[in-house]
Order: structure tokens, then sequence, then C-alpha cells
């Protein structure tokens, strides 16, 4: 269960990272602006890499909870 956990986590971090590279670059392009007053735009590369750092932690979480039972057995 946690090494599907651990897996599962650690795609949709990556996952995240990439949303949130591809976010900041088109930002750094003009095509979409991030002003966290402007109230236009809600989600900016910003929520994408808080969720990365979040699913990161998490697969680690988990891979240490798997390598725990695995050295208890």
């Amino acid at each position: 269960m946690e090494k599907q956990l651990t897996t599962a986590a650690y795609w949709i971090g990556i996952l995240s990272t990439i949303l949130a590279l591809i976010m900041r670059g088109l930002a750094v392009l003009g095509v979409f602006v991030f002003s966290p007053t402007a109230g236009r735009n809600p989600i900016s590369y910003r929520t994408f890499l808080e969720g990365a750092v979040l699913f990161f932690v998490m697969a680690i979480a988990g891979a240490l909870v798997a390598l725990a039972k695995e050295q208890k057995a």
C-alpha cells in the first residue's frame, strides 16, 4: 500500500513541477500575468509549486514508512 502511495505521490509531484515550470515560463513571456492583488487569475505557478512540494514530502514519508515496515519484518 505504501509503495503505491509513494509512487503515485512522486508522479503527481513531477506533474505539478512541470505545470509550475510551464506556467512560470508563460508568465515570463507575458502570456499570463500572475498578480496576487489583481484577482483575475487565482491560480498561479506558486499553487502548483506548493502542491509539488506537498506531494514530494508525501512520497518521502511513504517511502520511510515502507522502509520501516520492511526492516521490522
